[in-house]
């Protein structure tokens, strides 16, 4: 099949057309997951002049394929006030491959740790932006099963946004079947019955580095408050 996609950020620049009402939205802020979402989530908050950050969850994997998701997990440290974590692992999955009890939690535990390391890391240079009351939008660069998504809708909705919006270039139609019920909008450019592996849609789908997700942040950080103290001014 051919690529739909150059890159992430070309995926994003399209998503950002299906999302001008929001441009200069006082209340708008856009979540990217990393590592793959954050350069479609740039390229939407800068191409509509919004905040951007991240939406920590991370998928949970197969034992011996990794591709495959079993389930997502979100760090409990994105909510002070909740003692528990977020984790959605579908039983069938875990059942059908024979994964037990036991490595679901070893599994989960190693995924955890590097949540609260890209927490550390990610925002060491300012602190995560606010949801309660505004309209988030949350993207990723392509749904497969949706549950890294589900868990994320999940943690989100702890904060009482006054919107959530999907928004992805790629996802398959039970994943958004799913998803849609659970939020007030979905945005999504291609939408196969299946969607086995998200890479295939990319002609560039090379791995998103720490390194560029902390630029990234930095960048439309920088830019959003210089906008800010601009506007201020008048």
């Amino acid at each position: 099949m051919n690529r739909v996609f150059p890159n992430r950020r070309e995926a994003g620049r399209r998503l950002a057309q299906k999302l001008t009402a929001y441009a200069n939205h006082p209340q708008a802020i856009v979540l990217g997951i990393p590592r793959g979402g954050v350069p479609v989530a740039y390229k939407i908050a800068n191409t509509l002049n919004l905040p951007l950050d991240v939406c920590l969850v991370k998928k949970l994997s197969l034992p011996n394929h990794p591709e495959t998701a079993m389930g997502a997990i979100a760090e409990d440290e994105l909510l002070p006030e909740y003692c528990g974590n977020i984790t959605i692992i579908p039983q069938n999955t875990a059942q059908i491959h024979k994964v037990n009890s036991e490595q679901i939690q070893a599994i989960a535990a190693r995924a955890k740790v590097e949540l609260r390391w890209r927490d550390r890391c990610y925002r060491s240079f300012r602190p995560m932006l606010k949801i309660p009351q505004r309209t988030v939008i949350v993207v990723d660069d392509g749904i497969a099963t949706g549950q890294t998504m589900q868990a994320a809708v999940a943690v989100l909705k702890r904060h009482k946004p006054e919107k959530i919006i999907i928004a992805t270039p790629v996802a398959s139609k039970p994943a958004i079947e799913e998803l849609a019920a659970k939020v007030d909008d979905f945005v999504c450019l291609m939408k196969p019955k299946a969607l086995v592996a998200v890479g295939f849609w990319y002609e560039d789908f090379t791995q998103t580095k720490d390194r560029e997700v902390c630029d990234l942040l930095s960048q439309q950080t920088c830019k959003t408050l210089a906008h800010q103290t601009s506007a201020m001014s008048y």
